[in-house]
């Protein structure tokens, strides 16, 4: 399985095969006379500590995210076994790629300027002046 290059992955990585553990079963929900034959829920399992193209860094990186060690993703929004195994491993692709970008740095603390200030003082006049408005109408 490949991973495309992201934040944290410059040259993106390789899951082998090997690693990737799938289930498959019933799916529930509609689809059709084949609904109750077909194994078409798919379960894809991925314990991160065996996993050998991971950095140690990274690897680091992932466990903080998933504490256990192992990532479960199960999907069955789709009829075949096929689509799903697909919709699987590209949601355990974005989770990967997710987990393992580095933090973002941290913010610098900074002050609202004079325009800002101002812009958010007549936005709140002109509100309370609309509320205003809205009381009862004495004749």
């Amino acid at each position: 399985m490949k991973v495309s290059p992201g934040p944290g992955l410059p040259e993106g990585l390789e899951i082998p095969d090997s690693s990737l553990v799938e289930r498959f079963s019933r799916s529930p929900g509609p689809g059709g006379q084949s609904v109750n034959t077909s194994d078409s829920r798919v379960e894809l399992e991925l314990d991160l500590r065996s996993l050998s193209c991971l950095s140690t860094a990274q690897r680091a990186r992932a466990l903080k995210r998933w504490p256990g060690g192992v990532i479960v993703i199960s999907a069955s929004e789709h009829r075949s076994q096929h689509r799903n195994r697909t919709a699987a491993r590209e949601r355990l692709a974005d989770l990967l790629r997710s987990a393992l970008a580095p933090p973002p740095p941290p913010r610098r603390p900074t002050r609202p300027t004079r325009g800002s200030k101002e812009r958010r003082l007549r936005a709140k006049k002109e509100r309370g002046q609309t509320k205003a408005l809205r009381g009862r109408v004495n004749d």
